[in-house]
């Protein structure tokens, strides 16, 4: 579904780079890769061996550098970051990466995750003597560092990563090296790769792709990285480890031309989309999918049931970020300004509308509409997920039950809702199955917490919105 419209929206991606001379150049296309998880504001922090420079904004990759900035980031060495803008997370203190300055040395930080015992450690750090310059969970892990009592600067990161818990994946820098860490989880997706003689990190491998760097593995749950001019060295914050990646990776926030955890992207959401038709059978004339995340499951979900698939929306590209607001009414008129019904395709049909998840009911409840307006005689919704029920911690801006039109709605008053003919979600089975990871341990390799309630970490009371708590 559409991010800006539905309120599903994933904070950042992050992107590193060692060793290579155009090191910012070569971030500025990784982040542009990546732009899809994160359009609030983006940054880049190049490192010459001597000092570390920053440049950072709010807005597009291509607006925050559109001026000749990243002719003056001169280094081998870069991180970079694109970011959402969260609850109480706006302005540009808090675009990322984060960068820190001591009598030691520079250090500077990117952060997709959430940290779930992040205003614990603010207290306990506040109380200590520490001052806070954001309100971003990143900042906890400086002053963590800082007060570490270890003398090497990896050994130092490496202590304050044992005081995290929730979904991390982290890119450090300082002007001698680069660390990386990923939480014992691996709640979020984090890939090394090779370009020529130069280490690549990313969100995703699609940044590889786009920068003509070779993918190499995947970051391993607690794994810890230090990555310099020697090359590259892998130790363990954690042994105890549980893979459970964002289930939403797959069905919803990473581009199709990703692999996550050696899964292809767009593979998994057109098995997503043939097990829905497999547990949803329907008679129908046309499946549509809404762009552009539900296109892969629509096409799948043709593929298994025999029903033609056809544009029924076409999603306008050219709709300025300033157009889409996060008040509701704003919001609802946005779905408008994006999409548009194909009366060609869709007129005197019984439509098969598949999207990758309901989260309010607002936005799918304009596209039902839209789609009776353009003719259809029947619009028959089949969601190639299970419900949203509960709030994620992780990362993802659904902090609250009150958000989630499922956590207090049966399916049918949903459908009911939302207008449509008929209404079906897919199993949390079939999501397993579709998906098809093998990994072994409680998850079997995925976070499904906003389906099932069951979190793989502990939830901090104060990681709950008072109105949420017991």
């Amino acid at each position: 579904m559409l991010a800006e419209l539905k309120g599903l929206n994933e904070e950042c991606g992050i992107f590193g780079i060692w060793g290579h001379p155009d090191a910012a150049q070569i971030t500025y296309y990784g982040l542009h890769s990546l732009q899809h998880r994160g359009q609030e504001g983006a940054g880049i922090v190049v490192s010459n061996g001597e000092k570390l420079k920053a440049h950072k904004g709010e807005g597009l990759v291509t607006e925050v550098f559109s001026g000749g900035q990243i002719e003056d980031l001169q280094g081998k060495a870069a991180i970079g970051h694109v970011r959402y803008a969260t609850a109480g997370g706006g302005g540009i203190e808090n675009v990322q990466p984060l960068l820190f300055h001591s009598q030691v040395g520079g250090l500077a930080i990117a952060h997709n995750g959430n940290l779930v015992n992040a205003n614990d450690l603010k207290h306990q750090l506040e109380h200590q003597g520490s001052i806070f310059q954001t309100t971003s969970d990143t900042e906890v892990l400086a002053h963590l560092t800082r007060r570490s009592g270890y003398t090497k600067i990896h050994d130092r990161v490496k202590n304050a990563l044992t005081m995290l818990k929730g979904a991390y994946a982290f890119i450090l820098m300082t002007e001698k090296k680069m660390m990386v860490a990923l939480d014992p989880n691996g709640l979020r997706p984090l890939s090394i790769g090779r370009l020529g003689d130069a280490y690549v990190v990313a969100s995703e491998t699609c940044a590889f792709d786009v920068v003509g760097a070779k993918y190499i593995r995947d970051v391993e749950p607690g794994e810890f990285l230090i990555i310099n001019d020697e090359g590259i060295h892998s130790e363990f914050v954690s042994r105890n480890t549980n893979r459970a990646i964002c289930s939403m990776e797959y069905i919803y926030f990473s581009r199709p031309d990703s692999n996550i955890g050696g899964i292809n992207v767009h593979t998994a959401r057109k098995k997503l989309g043939k097990k829905l038709a497999e547990e949803a059978d329907i008679e129908a004339d046309v499946v549509t999918g809404v762009p552009d995340s539900s296109m892969s499951a629509a096409i799948g979900f043709a593929e298994a049931s025999g029903i033609p698939y056809e544009l029924g929306l076409i999603k306008n590209r050219y709709v300025g970020r300033t157009f889409i607001q996060p008040s509701q009414s704003l919001r609802e008129q946005g779905v408008k300004m994006k999409l548009s019904p194909v009366r060609g395709v869709v007129e005197g049909k019984r439509v098969v509308m598949v999207d990758d998840s309901i989260v309010r009911g607002t936005t799918s409840r304009r596209i039902v509409m839209m789609l009776r307006d353009a003719g259809a005689t029947e619009v028959h919704v089949r969601i190639s997920s299970p419900p949203i029920k509960n709030p994620c911690f992780y990362g993802i801006d659904t902090s609250t039950h009150e958000e989630l039109i499922a956590s207090s709605h049966s399916i049918e008053e949903m459908r009911q809702l939302i207008g449509a003919d008929s209404l079906v979600f897919l199993s949390e089975e079939g999501l397993v199955d579709a998906i098809g990871r093998s990994d072994e341990g409680e998850y079997k390799g995925q976070c499904m917490a906003c389906f099932t309630g069951k979190y793989p970490t502990d939830i901090y009371p104060d990681t709950v919105l008072p109105h949420e708590k017991a």
